[in-house]
């Protein structure tokens, strides 16, 4: 990646607050297999407002391929957690630059490398990466009028200290900013007539969900495509009881495949392993499940058998469980033999346990809070040297305070089910019979496993045409599937093709 231009903007200080908001302009040309692709970045905040006063400002990183041809698509993307920044999708799969991993998503050795990356959307479509507020350089202001003296708490020496207004940490809330950026933006770059898209991961892919109608309903912003990464859909089926069942049917295949790729199931193909989970899970898993110690003890200890070869664990294990295999049972107790516990977002990375005689797992897990390393370093690396975004703030990659406060006011009351965005989904698509919508998993994810939304897509109950829009795809790897090299080079050819799909052809009205 080359500079061949930079402007700083001047501080956008104002009488309401004592916010940095130093916007950045640099122009790049970044090396492609089909040729040279020249690109502006801008880096900046774009203030949300309440009655004309700014409450808040969203950061994002915008990338828009120059000169502009035609009418090119444009893409807003964001991450999840709650809590989690853009960095993730930005910094791992869809930016011009990206975090160096092992081929198999295998974390290397320090320091981080910061590559150009060959499979970046950018080679069809201009990209806006959002950090949702609370979460990398965004941040909530205070009320207009608040006391600033006494707002906050204390500190140990009894001095009062400022606290983060937390209104934006709430699904609504969430969901309203976003909203509002997105038109924002829109305007101050004239696209209101581009091809729009937009993308999120895990807990983003929720907000595609639930923007899909919104955006259209709400803000009159039409779009083309909406691509959920890893997504969680329908919350309640992340949640293991004794007493729900869709939980364990859904993470099942997925331990499966797993085991498979640690050698620890029988020697079949991964297509006829995986169908051989798939169709264990609705059928036999289903009945021991329903069922419970109701069960005959033949039929039981049949299932167990079969349960032990496709998962790799013991059948005293397995009993012992009753057949709900957590996904933190599962990381401890495959590979306990050789002392190495499986991560839980992405199960075929695996690290030493440090100490295999205590019942409890006390060891990092290999995946997520380990990787922060890597995705902190570059995210940091690439804004303030690349991009020369100049700030004091430091850039929050994944929020623990956002997560742990996020609330849903919507609930009215103690019997109100849990959240979920298919409803929404199901409503946005028939609000809008050309948009696409695409969703992808990793194989290995144990966090939000692909059968999940396998099932949830067939509870839909979309016509031929709408069916014709959504595509369902998965790829070797985990929560992160693009960290596998195979996986990201056939994500970007899959996504190419999706926008394609997408975009309005010559016989279009």
């Amino acid at each position: 990646m080359s500079d061949t231009k930079q402007e700083n903007g001047g501080s956008q200080t104002n009488a309401d607050n004592d916010f940095p908001k130093h916007a950045s302009t640099t122009e790049h040309t970044m090396q492609l297999p089909g040729g040279p692709l020249a690109y502006k970045a801008v880096a900046e905040w774009i203030s949300l407002r309440k009655i004309h006063k700014p409450v808040a400002h969203l950061f994002h990183t915008a990338y828009i391929a120059e000169p502009q041809e035609g009418t090119r698509p444009l893409t807003f993307v964001f991450n999840g957690g709650p809590g989690a920044a853009s960095a993730y999708l930005h910094m791992g799969a869809l930016g011009p630059q990206r975090v160096a991993f092992g081929r198999m998503g295998s974390l290397p050795q320090p320091p981080t490398q910061v590559v150009d990356n060959h499979e970046s959307w950018l080679s069809f479509t201009d990209l806006v990466f959002i950090d949702p507020v609370g979460t990398g350089f965004s941040r909530a202001l205070q009320e207009p009028g608040a006391d600033k003296k006494t707002e906050g708490g204390k500190d140990k020496s009894g001095e009062t200290v400022p606290e983060e207004n937390p209104e934006f940490w709430e699904i609504e809330k969430d969901l309203d900013a976003l909203g509002e950026f997105i038109c924002r933006f829109l305007s101050r770059y004239h696209r209101w007539t581009s091809p729009l898209f937009i993308a999120g991961e895990s807990y983003g892919g929720f907000r595609v969900a639930r923007m899909a109608r919104r955006l259209q309903e709400k803000h009159g912003v039409g779009l083309c495509g909406a691509m959920m990464i890893s997504p969680a859909i329908e919350l309640d089926a992340l949640l293991d009881s004794d007493y729900n069942l869709t939980y364990w049917v859904e993470l099942f295949p997925s331990l499966v495949a797993a085991a498979h790729h640690h050698g620890r199931t029988e020697n079949l193909g991964n297509d006829d392993m995986q169908h051989q989970a798939e169709a264990f899970a609705n059928n036999e898993l289903v009945r021991w499940l329903t069922q419970g110690e109701a069960l005959l003890a033949e039929e039981r200890a049949s299932i167990v058998g079969r349960m032990s070869a496709l998962t790799g664990l013991s059948a005293t294990v397995l009993a012992r469980a009753g057949g709900r295999i957590s996904a933190t049972l599962f990381c401890r107790e495959l590979l306990r033999d050789e002392r190495r516990l499986c991560g839980r977002y992405d199960a075929s990375v695996t690290t030493v346990d440090p100490f295999p005689d205590r019942n409890d797992y006390e060891g990092p897990d290999p995946t997520l809070f380990s990787i922060d390393r890597l995705f902190t370093s570059a995210i940091n690396h690439h804004l303030r040297t690349n991009l020369n975004v100049e700030t004091e703030l430091d850039y929050r990659l994944l929020s623990m305070q956002v997560n742990e406060a996020w609330k849903d006011k919507s609930k009215r009351h103690f019997f109100d089910r849990q959240i979920g965005a298919m409803d929404d989904l199901r409503y946005g698509m028939s609000l809008n019979g050309h948009m696409k919508v695409s969703i992808t998993h990793g194989r290995f994810d144990l966090i939000t496993p692909y059968f999940g939304s396998q099932r949830l897509t067939k509870l839909m109950k979309l016509t031929d045409e709408q069916q014709a829009n959504l595509t369902c795809r998965n790829f070797d790897g985990g929560h992160m599937f693009y960290s596998w090299d195979e996986s990201r080079i056939e994500f970007h050819a899959e996504m190419r093709q999706f926008y394609q799909s997408a975009l309005p052809g010559d016989g279009d009205t």
